[in-house]
């Protein structure tokens, strides 16, 4: 049972067929991952559309079988799985996961700053904020920069629309938290580490129940969109060897905590030292997990198997190195509207396009990608019309730059 939604819900269900287990998809009707050719909805007169709480354990109640395996695909979906082999479903809904306490530091970016001040492990400066004085304490002045981070990835994204705020300075950050405050979001600050987007590097993997690190597989981003401050476009695999020396940091973190389950730990190589620093760790499976399926590295199938008491088979450290991922919808904008920031020119692009995986759009399962190309295609005419009504026509004037840009920093991945 897939309980994700867009590309993270599609990514999993596929790795699942493409290992040859049958499933179901916890979802909204119109989203993307019911336009694939292999999506069942849930069994019943109303299928389950993915509701946490009560309406999901209502759901899983009722299903028809003996016994199933959940395979969340969201933060707050994989810690409310989380709860479940202790509930009244114990036995009947198998999940592979961590404890709850292990999710929330992960998950939780305060809690995992402060975790990780009490390590070795290489990671970003980071004050946990409660109040105005603890602003104060902000050394800014030894900083590189500083970002405003959310405590709260997931909450933060829905009220704000962004995964992070700049603020270049004591007063601009106190601004910035007050408004946040009287949302009721949390926040911290970290220190940007140096470097372009083309030094984060994720290492994605499994651990299973008896604790041995099942699969690891890397790659590095090459692209985002938009440019210094979004999300990952362009991906490509590389050899474990080149994170050579962030696995004995990933390794001694899982170990401390327990970890059990599919994970994604992201990191950035620092331009001062070339210390690769983690940043966050995903608890659940990821934007690119198919990729990773395609690569020869099939964490949903270890999390199906592993959920059973079943044995896990080792992947080989040695996948499919030098492939590429493109998310298509971000990289064309990366690449065509930015050209002038782009790192690729594109020529260049438009050959890693032809030879690269696309984690919507497949050969075999054409629906996903198409119905992304009717919806940006759709949105566009609808932007287009509406600069082109009367009543929304303004005279121009010359562009004012405001202080504070607001936007996601590139330190963190969208998924």
């Amino acid at each position: 049972m897939v309980l994700g939604r867009e590309q993270t819900g599609l990514g999993t269900l596929r790795s699942l067929r493409l290992a040859g287990i049958p499933a179901f998809v916890a979802c909204p009707r119109n989203d993307l991952v019911a336009r694939s050719r292999w999506y069942r909805s849930t069994p019943g007169e109303t299928p389950w559309d993915g509701s946490l709480g009560q309406p999901g354990l209502n759901a899983l109640e009722h299903l028809p079988f003996d016994r199933c395996v959940l395979i969340p695909g969201r933060d707050d979906a994989a810690l409310w799985a989380a709860d479940l082999p202790s509930g009244p479903l114990a036995g009947r809904v198998l999940v592979s996961s961590s404890s709850r306490a292990t999710l929330e530091v992960l998950q939780d970016k305060s809690r995992f700053g402060q975790f990780l001040a009490g390590t070795t492990i290489p990671h970003p400066r980071t004050f946990t904020i409660r109040s105005e004085a603890d602003i104060g304490s902000i050394p800014f002045g030894e900083l590189d920069r500083v970002f405003v981070k959310p405590a709260d990835s997931q909450a933060f994204l829905r009220v704000t629309g962004v995964k992070g705020m700049w603020a270049r300075n004591r007063e601009e950050f106190n601004a910035i938290w007050r408004d946040l405050a009287e949302q009721g979001l949390a926040a911290i600050a970290q220190e940007y580490v140096p470097g372009g987007a083309d030094e984060h590097y994720f290492i994605d993997g499994f651990r299973d129940s008896r604790g041995e690190l099942t699969a690891l597989f890397a790659r590095r981003r090459v692209r985002i969109s938009p440019p210094d401050f979004g999300s990952s476009s362009y991906c490509v695999s590389v050899p474990l060897g080149e994170t050579a020396s962030a696995l004995p940091g990933l390794t001694e973190l899982l170990d401390l905590l327990h970890y059990r389950g599919i994970f994604s730990a992201e990191f950035k190589r620092d331009a001062r030292d070339g210390a690769f620093r983690i940043l966050e760790v995903n608890t659940r499976a990821w934007w690119y997990v198919e990729f990773a399926t395609r690569c020869g590295v099939n964490v949903v199938e270890m999390a199906w198997r592993d959920a059973q008491g079943l044995p896990v088979k080792a992947a080989p450290r040695e996948y499919v190195v030098g492939a590429g991922c493109i998310n298509l919808q971000n990289d064309l904008d990366v690449v065509f509207r930015h050209r002038g920031t782009s790192p690729t020119p594109v020529w260049r692009a438009l050959g890693q396009w032809s030879r690269g995986h696309f984690n919507v759009f497949r050969w075999d399962d054409p629906l996903p990608g198409l119905q992304v190309v009717w919806q940006d295609a759709r949105d566009a005419l609808l932007r287009k019309l509406r600069r082109l009504s009367p009543g929304n026509r303004r005279p121009r004037r010359k562009p004012t730059v405001e202080a504070g840009p607001i936007a996601p920093p590139s330190q963190q991945e969208a998924d």
